[in-house]
């Protein structure tokens, strides 16, 4: 999870981190025993939507959640990692809209499982969706959005034991010291969220990935339906139109920029098409698609402490992008943005020490000669930035360091572009965070 939490919540979070030597442990035994104590509040939430994948994960739940409470209903999210602080996690519903729960709540929930616990083992990541469950089965809602932590089959929130739909987002090589090293097995473990009868609705895959999904709902005799299969999703006049048996939907474009976010519009409104647990009327599929919001995902950042280091005129651009595959998405997006308006693109990146600097940075070769390698703040596991240097050598990039993104915005200001460059910052969750931190962007 990212360090950058304000208080009250450091304290509280820094003991419970306390209670397993390992930030990721993956397995269920150790949420059973305090779900039992606390009443398993598992039980007692409304209908649940399941989502796992790699990319993806996070826009569709914001679409899913954006859709159904365009149809009038209240719904509850967990989502993880947070930007800034915990509370993101958490949306309580609301009808006309959900709000992030405030800091008073969310710590009385942490205190009361953090007493129900006892003291025995258990990982940060796992208390933090045992509150989750929590805290939703004290607020009546029509529905619960559930994104995965890390892999399905033994994550966190698999103790969910009939959700109305388990939907599968694009997968790729990501957390590999603890999924696996091939695309195969990695789908295998994202498949574990898969229950006996419940629809899969599944995102464009590659082909070993869909060949485990199906296998797996095979088994479990789940109905399955695949993007380019049962559903298809495309643009069309720069409008969504999205069929499948029950007929056809002409969309306007998603709020949020980028090819793939249509894919993952698509995803969210087959999921609700796959499913009778919710009654969705046409214009509430619109009006989800052009307002979902979802923050770092190709984000434009206008205004703020740290847009006014920037060059004069240029544009800064936000990515949590931090694999291949998510540099693939935003490259493509950068392509899109460079055919409307040229401008000369500088990548500022910072990743953590377990991922793939050169599959990352690949994506870029063909868009800029220019890379300033950041490191991000307060995180241990960061990658260093002679790494990060050394990956874009081998792409023949420009490269620099700086301290930080400050510096690097101030750095590339100062350069005299005969155009004002288009700034993207890039690489990692944890770095977008400090950004909208540092930036005063207001999440809610």
């Amino acid at each position: 999870m990212n360090g950058s939490s304000p208080s009250p919540h450091n304290d509280l979070i820094a003991r419970l981190s306390q209670l397993h030597p390992s930030r990721i442990d993956l397995g269920l035994e150790r949420m059973q025993p305090l779900l039992e104590r606390l009443g398993h509040p598992e039980r007692k939430l409304p209908p649940v939507i399941h989502v796992a994948g790699t990319n993806g994960k996070g826009s569709t739940v914001a679409y899913l959640r954006a859709i159904l409470e365009a149809a009038g209903l209240r719904v509850h999210a967990f989502t993880s990692p947070y930007l800034v602080r915990l509370n993101e996690c958490y949306r309580l519903g609301h009808i006309g809209g959900g709000v992030l729960v405030d800091d008073a709540e969310l710590t009385a929930t942490l205190e009361r499982c953090e007493r129900a616990n006892a003291g025995e083992p258990i990982t940060i990541f796992e208390i933090e969706t045992v509150a989750a469950f929590d805290l939703f089965s004290r607020h009546p809602a029509d529905a619960v959005l559930l994104e995965v932590g890390l892999g399905g089959r033994l994550d966190a929130t698999n103790v969910i034991e009939q959700p109305v739909a388990c939907v599968i987002s694009p997968i790729s090589i990501d957390h590999s010291e603890f999924l696996g090293p091939t695309l195969r097995s990695i789908a295998a473990e994202k498949a574990g969220i898969i229950k006996r009868g419940v629809p899969v609705i599944c995102a464009q895959q590659e082909a070993d990935a869909l060949a485990e999904i199906e296998s797996c709902a095979r088994r479990q005799r789940a109905p399955l339906h695949r993007a380019g299969q049962e559903w298809h999703v495309g643009v069309e006049r720069g409008r969504l139109v999205y069929q499948d048996d029950r007929g056809l939907l002409d969309l306007a474009a998603p709020r949020l920029f980028g090819r793939h976010q249509f894919d993952n519009a698509g995803l969210a409104v087959a999921t609700l098409r796959a499913t009778s647990a919710f009654r969705i009327e046409p214009f509430a599929f619109e009006a989800g698609v052009v307002n979902a919001e979802w923050p770092a995902r190709m984000q434009r950042l206008a205004s703020g402490a740290l847009v006014d280091q920037g060059a004069a005129g240029g544009e800064i651009w936000l990515d949590g992008g931090h694999n291949a595959e998510g540099g693939r998405v935003t490259a493509a997006a950068l392509g899109d943005l460079e055919e409307r308006v040229s401008r000369p693109l500088v990548v500022i990146v910072g990743m953590m020490a377990n991922k793939d600097p050169d599959g990352f940075l690949a994506n870029f070769a063909g868009l800029t000669r220019h890379i300033i390698a950041v490191p991000i703040p307060e995180r241990e596991g960061a990658m260093p930035l002679d790494r990060l240097m050394d990956a874009a050598r081998a792409f023949g990039m420009r490269v620099e360091c700086a301290a930080g993104v400050e510096a690097a915005l101030q750095a590339v200001a100062r350069l005299a572009y005969e155009v004002p460059p288009r700034i993207l910052i890039t690489g990692s969750l944890y770095l977008a965070g400090h950004v909208l931190a540092a930036n005063g962007t207001e999440l809610r």
